[in-house]
């Protein structure tokens, strides 16, 4: 299971930006699909998930300005930004829940990341 995330970039406060991940390889399902973003020194945090339902979960912080969304078809998560502040600036990773096989143990899986940077 392979996760490309894209949609990353230098953006202005108060600016948006829409991230893609997209999973490939082989795998059964998918379950829940979210992201996480990560600054230099800090522990990463979860910006929002989303199960194969289409309920969403959103940190706090991040809820009302950041909607979360997902393409089965495509197999894809997408996250759209807007109201973007400077501490918004992170590397954004994707991460989902995935089977590789249909009796497999549910494990998670992340992609690379796309940095985000938000100049005031």
């Amino acid at each position: 299971v392979q996760l490309q995330a894209s949609g990353g970039g230098l953006v202005q406060a108060g600016g948006s930006l829409r991230l893609s991940c997209a999973v490939s390889g082989t795998f059964f399902s998918i379950s829940v699909m979210a992201w996480y973003r990560q600054t230099p020194g800090k522990q990463r945090e979860m910006v929002a998930n989303i199960a194969t339902d289409g309920s969403t979960v959103y940190a706090d912080s991040m809820e009302g300005r950041f909607t979360i969304s997902r393409d089965n078809a495509k197999n894809t998560v997408y996250l759209q930004t807007s109201s973007l502040r400077p501490e918004d600036t992170a590397v954004y990773y994707c991460n989902v829940l995935a089977r590789n096989k249909a009796y497999a143990v549910p494990r998670d899986y992340w992609g690379q990341g796309t940095l985000v940077t938000v100049s005031s």
